[in-house]
């Protein structure tokens, strides 16, 4: 971010009649690196930098975004957030208040032990080529990827009641992929499947040997698809390694409990969800032994944070507590509008969208069984690692 622009300096643009102000400015920007079949074919730096006016007038909220961070542009966009809002007065399904806007003072920084350019692009690049060198173990790889990109992120949020957060985010998203052919077979394995290895840390994570040894694993796996037998057929029992459970959850848990999902907000964007709102607090969702809970608070997640874009601090929550619903992922506005106890998961993809409600950090609590113990108690059954399509289907 400018040093030279304070947002709460900018806040005297707003000349609106507005029973509440908030203006959220978000700095992001993306180095990705790739190395695909051998040849560099992503070096590059992408940056963004604005912020978003949100004014309450009349019970409803007005947003606009703006880049032009200047006292004339948060004027303009201040003017058009209220008239965005007048209009949606008149057409009102629910009527807020500041309290959807909780006033909270705080910082959060990522955990990392080295900074981001502590590796060079150069450096980083031949950690990607000896990796690719890795993956490909035989003439039957016909195409190998390596991939690591940083996303830096500075966050700041200031409202008219009080609120004065900000948010420092450095983030980390490592893949590795080969695909292997032999005839009319095509085989792809990956590293903990698409956007398996994302996380808050620093450089600290290009562990070259850690980095070397995956990649020769993935490599020969592939090859080993190619003659493997085909899933069988029947009734038996799935044990899912935890890459695969990330994934499992979020579909069948995450989306399906994104409160304004349930209300019905996104049904002609991403499609509704089965849940009820009658259902928090009585439907089965699982066996006791299922606990899920949400929790930004964790460290090193690639979605931990203090505050939401509403100004909620972060606090772990059980979603799902003995098999039993009993939470719902939705931000103030959701609560309100529902009845139903949410989290802090009000956020937005960048600072010229409005916030939504967004799962973060799902975990599935541990049991008391160790790996062996589960895999000892399986008569017939089948283990379960890496899902190869980038989401849960049957390809």
């Amino acid at each position: 971010m400018n040093p030279d622009i304070d947002i709460k300096d900018l806040m005297s643009a707003v000349d609106v009649p507005a029973d509440w102000v908030g203006i959220r400015e978000v700095y992001e920007a993306h180095t990705p690196r790739m190395i695909r079949d051998g040849v560099p074919v992503a070096n590059g730096r992408f940056a963004s930098h604005g912020l978003m006016v949100e004014v309450l007038t009349d019970g409803q909220f007005g947003y606009y975004g703006t880049p032009d961070l200047t006292l004339e542009g948060v004027s303009r966009a201040s003017k058009k957030a209220f008239v965005q809002a007048s209009h949606a007065a008149q057409h009102a399904v629910c009527s807020f208040t500041s309290q959807a806007r909780p006033r909270n003072v705080g910082r959060y920084q990522s955990p990392f032990a080295r900074e981001k350019d502590s590796i060079s692009a150069g450096q980083l690049n031949k950690i990607l080529l000896d990796a690719y060198a890795y993956l490909k173990v035989s003439d039957k790889i016909i195409s190998a990827r390596a991939l690591a990109q940083t996303i830096e992120t500075n966050f700041r949020f200031i409202s008219s009641n009080g609120s004065d957060i900000t948010q420092d985010f450095l983030m980390v998203e490592f893949d590795l992929s080969a695909t292997a052919v032999e005839g009319t077979n095509q085989q792809t394995r990956t590293f903990g499947g698409m956007r398996g290895n994302c996380l808050q840390v620093g450089m600290e994570y290009f562990d070259q040997l850690e980095i070397m040894a995956q990649a020769q694993k993935i490599g020969e796996q592939a090859l080993e698809l190619l003659s493997a037998d085909e899933t069988p057929t029947g009734e038996m029992d799935l044990v899912i390694a935890s890459d695969q459970m990330m994934l499992q959850i979020h579909e069948s848990v995450g989306h399906a409990l994104e409160v304004d999902r349930i209300l019905g907000d996104e049904r002609n964007y991403a499609g509704w969800s089965f849940v009820k709102l009658e259902d928090f607090g009585r439907l089965k969702y699982g066996s006791k032994l299922m606990n899920i809970t949400f929790d930004p608070t964790v460290s090193s997640e690639f979605a931990s944070y203090g505050y939401d874009d509403g100004g909620l601090e972060a606090t772990r929550e059980y979603i799902i507590k003995d098999g039993v619903l009993v939470r719902g992922l939705g931000g103030m506005e959701s609560q309100i509008r529902s009845g139903v106890p949410g989290v802090a998961n009000f956020r937005a993809s960048s600072w010229n969208r409005a916030p939504i409600d967004r799962m973060a950090n799902l975990n599935l609590e541990p049991g008391d069984s160790s790996f062996d113990e589960i895999i000892g108690n399986v008569e017939k059954g089948i283990y379960m690692e890496s899902n190869r399509s980038w989401s849960i289907d049957d390809y």
